[in-house]
């Protein structure tokens, strides 16, 4: 099984800090990236420790055996076709129609987010991931292969060779991958589906206010999800109206 050296990461936000983390933790190195410069991620570089550095999002691209985009998704036309051509690029974008715009291909499910975006990436291979699990409990959940209280994610995507290189990288960060279908059927991991945070975080605590949720969701170490019980939730979703809400004092 080949495992991956280098992740490239175009994203540096909650998400991605969080993959970065577990990827140096694994024996990764990390070339960290985002529309602000290298310049700008000095202090989130020194802090995630020796195996990162920063880059652009093009050299970020070229660098990585595999490449996470973790951005909001009305930024994804700027991610760089040429660097990810013929790349293995990992998915983690949601649509917030509040933060990214109205999108009437989403709107009308004629495509699913990741769609959206494969049709951008020419000759990427597009998988959906790390999508539908708060960035602390990416972190906190993380558990080596065969612990009883080993979580899994969900993944999708049209080319079996790059979601086995995915489920790949999930298990050496610390998940099992659960296979939900193509990229048309990635919307069963989205906001408003079963398998789409909540089962990771548990139930919050009784009388928790709206301005209080989100920092309990940014705190709180969560819950194993089991692969089996991901699979019954992603067997259980119907697709709605796409798109999710932020809660508030989330990130716009």
């Amino acid at each position: 099984m080949t495992r991956t050296r280098t992740l490239g990461l175009i994203g540096s936000g909650l998400i991605g800090t969080s993959l970065a983390r577990l990827a140096v933790a694994a024996g990764m190195e990390v070339v960290l990236s985002n529309s602000r410069g290298p310049d700008s991620l000095a202090e989130l570089v020194e802090t995630v420790g020796g195996r990162a550095r920063a880059a652009t999002p093009e050299e970020a691209a070229r660098a990585g055996d595999l490449v996470v985009v973790t951005i909001p998704l009305r930024a994804h036309r700027h991610l760089p076709v040429e660097a990810l051509r013929g790349k293995t690029v990992l998915d983690t974008m949601n649509y917030y129609p509040e933060r990214d715009g109205r999108m009437e291909e989403l709107d009308s499910n004629a495509l699913t987010t990741s769609g959206l975006v494969q049709r951008h990436l020419v000759g990427a291979r597009l998988v959906k991931a790390f999508n539908n699990i708060g960035s602390h409990q990416l972190l906190t959940l993380a558990r080596p292969a065969g612990a009883a209280d080993r979580s899994a994610l969900p993944l999708a995507g049209d080319d079996e060779a790059a979601k086995r290189e995915a489920a790949d990288l999930l298990d050496a960060l610390g998940y099992d991958a659960v296979d939900e279908g193509t990229l048309a059927e990635s919307w069963r991991s989205e906001p408003g589906t079963p398998v789409y945070t909540k089962p990771y975080l548990g139930e919050p605590p009784a009388g928790l206010g709206a301005e209080e949720y989100f920092p309990w969701y940014l705190s709180t170490p969560g819950q194993c999800v089991p692969a089996a019980r991901v699979r019954e939730l992603t067997a259980q979703a119907v697709r709605g109206r796409a798109g999710g809400v932020l809660p508030a004092g989330a990130a716009r």
